[in-house]
Formats: C-alpha cells, sequence, structure tokens
C-alpha cells in the first residue's frame, strides 16, 4: 500500500479530458475475441489492473493477444481449440474477469483453477454458480463453490429459464455465455434491467440474441466471428470528473468520447433532476455503444431521492453520488442499494465512515444512506479499504476540502483508472 497525501487548495477545474476506455466493455471485448473464430481487434482498451488480468488469463488459455498501447490484438483459434492451462487463473481484484469466466469455462472443453485477490476471495460467487449448476456445470470451490479458489471442468450444457434474483450484469452475462455453449435456447428474464454490454456485444460478434420485455433469449451453438471493437470512455470513471466539475468553484470540464449506454446513464439522470449545469452532445453510433461528449460546469444543487430501477444504473456511481450530495442543498435519500455490500468492500459502511471523517452528515441504512447538505468538508485520513472507487471518491473530496486528505492506498484506484492523478493535475 501506497499513502498519498493530497492538497489542493480548492482548485477551480478547466479543460478537457478524454476518459480511459469502459471497464466493462473491455473485459468483453477480449473475452469474445478469445471465444470467437479469426481476429479480433479493439481500440481504446482500458489498461487497468482488471481488464489485465483477462487478458492474462487468456493467454494462460492460449489464446494469442498482443498489447500496444490501447490496442489489442486477439487471434483465437475458437473456444474449441484452447489448451488446459497449467497454471492456475489469476484474477486479480475482478469481479467481472471471475464471475464471466466462470460461464464461458462451464462449457469449455479444458479443466481451470480460479482464483482471485483476498477481496476476492470474499465475494460471493454461489449467485452465478447456482444457475451454472442448474446448465450442468461441474465446479467446485471453497464453501461448495461460495468463494474462490473455484475448479471448472468444462462439459457440456444444457440451456435453462432462468428468472434473475437481483439485477446483475455478471450474473446474466455469465449465464448468456454458457449459453453459447448450452444445447437448446437459454432464456433470462429480468424484473430489473441490468447493464446490456453482453448482448450488444454478442450481436456485434455475429449472434443472434432476442431481447422483448426484460426476456433474452439465446440459442446455443451460435459461432462467433472476429470483429473491431471500439470501446467507449467509461461513464463510471467520467462520474468522478462529472461531481467534480459541479462542486467545485468556477470550475468548467469537458469529457470527450464518454459511453452512455441507457442500462449506464443513471449519473446524467440524477445530475440532471439535482440541477447541474450540464450539456450532451451525442456521436453518431458507429459501433453497438453510444458515445457523447459530456461538458459539466460549477451547479447549484438541490438534494433528491435515488431508488428503485435506477439503481442497477449507478450503482457503481453511488460512492461519488454521496460525496455530491454533501454539496447539495436539502437531503439526500439513497435507497434500495443492498448490492453495495457485496462489491469490492461493504460500500454503504465504506462511504459513510469515510465521509464522516470529512464531516459530512451522512447516515446508513440497511438499503443506503441519507445526507443533509450542504456541508463543509475538512481534511482527514482516509481508509480506500482496497477499493478503487473509494479511493477516488477521496480525492475528488480533496478538491473542496479545508486541509489535506491523505489516503492510505492510491495504488488501488489504478484498477480502472491508471491516469486518474494526471488528470486531475491536467485539470486543477
Amino acid at each position: 500500500m501506497s499513502e498519498k497525501v493530497l492538497q489542493y487548495d480548492k482548485p477551480s477545474l478547466q479543460g478537457t479530458l478524454t476518459i480511459p476506455g469502459d471497464k466493462s466493455v473491455s473485459h468483453r471485448s477480449v473475452m469474445f475475441g478469445a471465444i470467437a473464430t479469426g481476429k479480433t481487434t479493439v481500440d481504446g482498451f482500458l489498461l487497468g489492473e482488471d481488464c489485465l488480468s483477462t487478458i492474462d488469463c487468456f493467454r494462460k488459455l492460449g489464446v494469442k493477444i498482443d498489447v500496444e498501447g490501447t490496442n489489442v490484438s486477439i487471434d483465437s483459434p475458437g473456444i474449441d481449440g484452447w489448451q488446459e492451462p497449467t497454471e492456475v487463473l489469476y484474477t486479480g481484484n475482478s469481479g467481472t474477469t471471475t464471475r464471466l469466466m466462470l460461464g464461458i469455462l462451464a462449457g469449455s472443453t479444458v479443466h481451470s483453477v480460479m482464483i482471485g485477490d483476498a477481496s476476492i476471495g470474499k465475494r460471493p460467487m454461489r449467485r452465478v454458480i447456482d444457475p451454472l449448476r442448474q446448465m450442468g456445470a461441474h465446479i467446485t470451490g471453497r464453501a461448495d463453490g461460495q468463494y474462490t479458489p473455484l475448479a471448472i471442468q468444462g462439459t457440456t450444457l444444457q440451456a435453462i429459464d432462468y428468472h434473475m434474483p437481483v439485477a446483475s450484469a455478471q450474473v446474466k452475462s455469465a449465464i448468456l455465455l454458457a449459453g453459447l455453449r448450452a444445447e437448446g435456447t437459454t432464456i433470462v428474464r429480468e424484473t430489473e434491467v441490468s447493464r446490456d454490454h453482453t448482448e450488444r456485444m454478442l450481436r456485434q460478434f455475429g449472434a443472434q440474441v432476442d431481447e422483448v420485455d426484460g426476456v433474452i433469449s439465446f440459442k446455443g451453438g451460435q459461432t462467433l466471428t472476429g470483429t473491431h471493437v471500439s470501446v467507449p470512455g467509461d461513464i463510471s470513471s467520467a462520474a468522478f470528473f462529472l461531481v467534480a466539475g459541479a462542486i467545485c468553484e468556477k470550475s468548467k470540464i469537458m469529457l470527450k468520447n464518454v459511453g452512455i449506454n441507457p442500462t449506464r446513464d443513471g449519473i446524467i439522470e440524477v445530475l440532471q433532476n439535482m440541477g447541474a449545469t450540464m450539456t450532451l452532445m451525442p456521436y453518431e453510433d458507429s459501433q453497438s455503444e453510444p458515445t457523447a461528449t459530456i461538458t459539466i460546469e460549477t451547479s447549484t444543487l438541490k438534494g433528491t431521492t435515488i431508488e428503485g430501477d435506477i439503481i442497477p444504473r449507478l450503482i457503481d456511481e453511488i460512492p461519488i453520488l454521496a460525496l455530491l450530495a454533501t454539496q447539495a442543498n436539502g437531503k439526500t435519500i439513497i435507497k434500495d442499494a443492498e448490492e453495495l455490500k457485496v462489491k469490492e468492500t461493504d460500500r454503504i459502511t465504506a462511504v459513510v465512515d469515510e465521509l464522516k471523517k470529512l464531516g459530512a452528515s451522512i447516515e446508513a441504512t440497511e438499503d443506503g444512506m441519507i445526507i443533509e447538505g450542504p456541508t463543509p468538508l475538512r481534511g482527514a485520513g482516509l481508509k480506500t479499504y482496497g477499493d478503487h472507487r473509494i479511493g477516488m471518491m477521496g480525492a475528488v473530496a480533496a478538491l473542496i476540502t479545508d486541509g489535506a486528505v491523505i489516503l492510505d492506498d492510491a495504488e488501488c484506484i489504478a484498477v480502472s483508472y491508471p491516469s486518474f492523478f494526471e488528470h486531475i493535475e491536467e485539470v486543477k
């Protein structure tokens, strides 16, 4: 761990940033390229530690992957041409890698073992493994597969009709990826829509996916063909600068090529509801993911209630939205966000505890938090819990605090945003 002292003396933020590539799309571009036959090329790839873990896993399966800057090429024989790995597949801090790989490996022809870091070792895997076992997957692990390490023996799978108990793109994606190799038609039924990058990318690689009123159906045995993927900027990373631009005095920041996938754009809706001074200029949608240039300025904000079906569209942005709420007029209530408890850390507890150290008026609830604002914030020593989003929340807070903010572990931010502190320097 590396402690980092941040003291910015309340700067006004000005300038233009190109946000690093979307983490979810970057993961999937490699996964789909490795499953597909032929060559896949990717531009705008996120060179964060999580996505590099995905590349490392597929290299151990014998897939040829070259990285040159943010350009990646994947030359794959297709899933039936993979080699059985002689090493354990290490997924680092990446829940996406771990959970989606379960779906992919379950229907493969190889035996493999996966393990992640200490954080991954505490995150629940049965939510993915249970439906995969219903499909016939052979997966064993600690606490009957609840935790890593996990061993997967690839086998022939059968399609299932699965009702999603919670909105989870990772669970849905693991089932759909297993469905690629399953006999019959896999059906996933969502009551709340989760991010749809997997469905979009399946189509981009040549598969037919049907979707009507939250029911996704997908016929097994389809072959994917290598293609080109352009990765948009990650809206979850952009969120930290959207909030910074709104709460820092005399600020105006332009963020280029940000993904505005409608299953991910809850942060935009909340900012608009709170009165943020913000404009969006959409690009022509030449790829499967829509993008826009977003401009944010210093804003007079009002409290709001964040609840219901918007939560899955901004679950990763709640830590930074909590900071935003400390500077809004009135009460902000966040609820229906129990999923925060099983992220990299219990983000409800972590966010509340760390913002209280800065002087915020914030209380935890069973499924979220209540924040009163506006509140002047002071410097303090903060724990990141090894969670990149808690770390970045603390760093953005340092832009408006009286006194320094000291992060106990700033290195964790590299998981999703390696250039984060460089970008702060560019605009402050």
